[in-house]
């Protein structure tokens, strides 16, 4: 019999009761009698994706299935990647956002879930939130149910408590701040029986000229990113762009939409290689950029990471919010020809909650700290083997 406290537990927000009718739908939802196949929850993003796949690539032989049995159930950002990145697999992405936050949605994606049938459901996302990751492999109500011990504050305490509970199986992967290529493997290892080494983070990708004027080598200078924190300060990305087109090389800006602010200091570089094709490019053509640059400069986003998984030359400027855990990359997976760049502070792992900024909208100190002339010469050495 349930015990009350497990239909009233303490220390939930408000949310999570508001959305408890779906569970309960779900629980009593009819489901196949025989249960086949494996999900495979990924409710994270492009950066996080790129040092997944690696691992993904042996689910099949350690979990004997075929790989057309695995269910990745991802996140839109990073829908347009799916074929080549994850060709042979099963993949299903939805908004993240939208089932943390709206009903209908998240019933209608519940319920999905639950009619797969999934003999086996698997997260191993250490830095996750219960409300859409725990609650997809719970939903799922498949037989076995296994995650990883996740990143838990005092504030998810009672939640994870409440989820971790209803796992069959919770694999430690490591202490806070364990780099997430590591974890990646620690779990597949536990799941396996028996030791599989970690590998350099990699995706596969086409080879196909990107949509750029014909022209010399280019560096890519990507800065923008969701947390404005972040971000590099644009004056610095243009002192570096000055250098590179000194030097020879044309300069190639990439963004979205949100980074149309720049737009008129890239046009008053007044030169003919600097190419700025923000809010221009598709997904898959972003790709095709990154993949041909003789060097990419980019702060810790989606598109670094990118870059570094096709084994780009790439710069990547990093913070200490949570340093290690995603970045730099240990040694023993770093991807040839990759710099990552920072300024170590007593403040390090202040898990992005920076009490030394006056606004959200500014620069982390660790981050701006990082000299132009670093990240020029770093350009300049690793660039080499593609400048012709």
């Amino acid at each position: 019999m349930m015990a009350l406290r497990d239909l009233f537990p303490r220390g939930m927000r408000r949310r999570w009761w508001l959305f408890r009718p779906i569970d309960a739908v779900v629980a009593l939802w009819p489901a196949p009698r025989r249960r086949h196949g494996v999900l495979v929850v990924r409710m994270d993003g492009i950066g996080d994706m790129v040092m997944f796949r690696r691992a993904l690539g042996h689910y099949p032989q350690v979990l004997g299935v075929e790989a057309g049995e695995i269910t990745v159930l991802g996140c839109h950002s990073w829908k347009g990647l799916v074929d080549p990145v994850f060709a042979g697999l099963r993949v299903v992405t939805i908004d993240e956002h939208a089932f943390e936050k709206k009903w209908l949605y998240r019933l209608r994606i519940a319920l999905w879930v639950r009619r797969q049938g999934f003999r086996m459901a698997l997260c191993d996302m250490f830095m996750r939130k219960t409300m859409t990751a725990d609650t997809l492999v719970w939903h799922s109500r498949a037989p076995e149910r296994i995650v990883c011990q996740p990143f838990v504050t005092a504030r998810t305490q009672a939640e994870y408590a409440w989820y971790l509970a209803r796992a069959t199986r919770v694999i430690d992967t490591g202490p806070y701040p364990t780099h997430e290529g590591l974890r990646h493997f620690t779990f597949l290892s536990a799941l396996a029986g028996r030791d599989i080494p970690a590998e350099v983070p990699a995706i596969p990708w086409r080879d196909q000229p990107p949509p750029l004027p014909a022209g010399g080598p280019y560096v890519v200078m990507n800065f923008g990113s969701n947390e404005p924190g972040r971000r590099w300060p644009f004056e610095h990305f243009l002192a570096v762009a000055r250098r590179c087109l000194e030097a020879g090389l044309r300069v190639v800006f990439v963004g979205a939409a949100q980074e149309a602010f720049a737009k008129p200091a890239i046009a008053a570089l007044d030169h003919s290689g600097a190419i700025d094709t923000i809010g221009t490019l598709k997904l898959a053509q972003l790709l095709d950029v990154l993949k041909h640059a003789a060097c990419v400069v980019s702060n810790d986003t989606g598109p670094g990471h990118l870059a570094l998984g096709m084994g780009t030359p790439t710069v990547l400027l990093a913070g200490g919010g949570h340093f290690g855990s995603f970045v730099p990359y240990p040694e023993s997976i770093r991807p040839p020809g990759s710099t990552f760049l920072f300024i170590p502070m007593d403040c390090y792992h202040c898990l992005w909650v920076c009490p030394k900024r006056t606004s959200r909208t500014q620069s982390f100190p660790c981050v701006a700290a990082i000299k132009p002339e670093q990240v020029w010469e770093a350009v300049a050495d690793i660039s080499q083997g593609r400048i012709a």
